[in-house]
C-alpha cells in the first residue's frame, strides 16, 4: 500500500466503551475511522459499502463470526484486512482466528502506539501477532498434516469443476480469487459453490471442508 494514502478503518466492536476508546486513539493519527457498528446483522454488506482498508474486530464480535462470514467480507471487499483487538493470549482462539483469515491479532494489553503500528502493517498486507503466540503458529504449521482434503469419496457426487473448488475453498480463497484461478466469472463460481453445497448437504463453505476431511479420515 502506498504510505502516502490515507488508511480507512471500520470498527466492528460490540463493547461501546472499547469502541469509543479505539476511535479516539485512531483519530489522533492520520488514520480515518469511516464506520462503526456493534450489530452483526448484514454487517458484511455494510463493511463492503464502507470501502474500508482495515476492519477492527473485538472479542465480543469475533466470537459470533465464523470463517464463512469473513470470507463473505473478503468477497465483497477484497482489499479489507481484518485485525482482531483486545484478545486474550489463548492459543486455540488465536489459531482459530488465523484459520478464519484474520491478518492481525492484538492482545488486550496492547498500547496505543502498537495499535496504530498494527493497523498500518495489515494495511500494507503484512501480518501481526504477539511474540508469545508466534511459536504455537510455527509448531502448528510444522506438525500439521496437509490440510487440503483429497475429495476422493466426494467425487462421485460432484462434477469435475466442483471437485476443483474444494481445495481452493479449503485454502480460504474468495470467489473472486477462485474465478481468477479458473478463468471463470465470479457469478459462475458462486453458482458452482451453491450447487455443491446442496449436493453434499453442507450449509456453508466450512462444512464442505469438514465433510471432505471426515470422509477422508472416517476414524
Amino acid at each position: 500500500m502506498n504510505p502516502t494514502l490515507r488508511i480507512n478503518v471500520f470498527l466492528l466492536v460490540g463493547n461501546n466503551l472499547l469502541c469509543k476508546s479505539l476511535a479516539r486513539i485512531i483519530q489522533r493519527s492520520d488514520i480515518s475511522v469511516i464506520g462503526q457498528s456493534a450489530n452483526l446483522a448484514d454487517v458484511a454488506l455494510l463493511i463492503a459499502k464502507s470501502e474500508s482498508d482495515v476492519i477492527l474486530l473485538d472479542w465480543a464480535s469475533a466470537t459470533t463470526l465464523n470463517r464463512q462470514c469473513m470470507t463473505r467480507v473478503r468477497d465483497l471487499n477484497p482489499k479489507a484486512q481484518i485485525l482482531m483487538v483486545g484478545m486474550d493470549a489463548d492459543e486455540a482462539a488465536f489459531l482459530k482466528a488465523v484459520r478464519a483469515g484474520v491478518s492481525g491479532y492484538l492482545l488486550n494489553e496492547t498500547s496505543a502506539v502498537e495499535l496504530i503500528a498494527a493497523i498500518r502493517a495489515v494495511a500494507r498486507g503484512e501480518a501481526v501477532c504477539p511474540s508469545q503466540l508466534c511459536k504455537v503458529l510455527f509448531d502448528t504449521v510444522a506438525g500439521a498434516r496437509e490440510y487440503i482434503p483429497s475429495v476422493r469419496k466426494m467425487a462421485v457426487r460432484l462434477t469435475r469443476r466442483q471437485q476443483e473448488l474444494v481445495p481452493m475453498i479449503a485454502r480460504g480463497l474468495t470467489n473472486k480469487e477462485i474465478a481468477s484461478h479458473l478463468n471463470l466469472s465470479e457469478q459462475t463460481v458462486k453458482n458452482h459453490i451453491h450447487r455443491m453445497l446442496r449436493k453434499i448437504g453442507a450449509n456453508d463453505r466450512s462444512e464442505v471442508i469438514e465433510i471432505a476431511c471426515a470422509e477422508d479420515h472416517p476414524n
